[in-house]
């Protein structure tokens, strides 16, 4: 029997480096690791990908 894994351990999230350049929060990187060893999108230079995504989700 397969048992799934959380999506951040298998797939980093792909931040927009152009976006991150200049940001003090991330450094550059575009990311940031949590306290729980996961990467997760920088919340200052980064867009919420379910800005993109959820309005069609949230039938706005």
């Amino acid at each position: 029997m397969a048992y799934g894994a959380h999506r951040s351990h298998l797939v980093p999230p792909h931040p927009d480096l152009g976006l991150a350049r200049d940001c003090e929060q991330c450094l550059g990187w575009g990311t940031l690791v949590t306290r729980d060893g996961d990467h997760e999108l920088c919340h200052m230079c980064q867009p919420d990908p379910v800005d993109g995504e959820g309005t069609a989700a949230s039938g706005s």
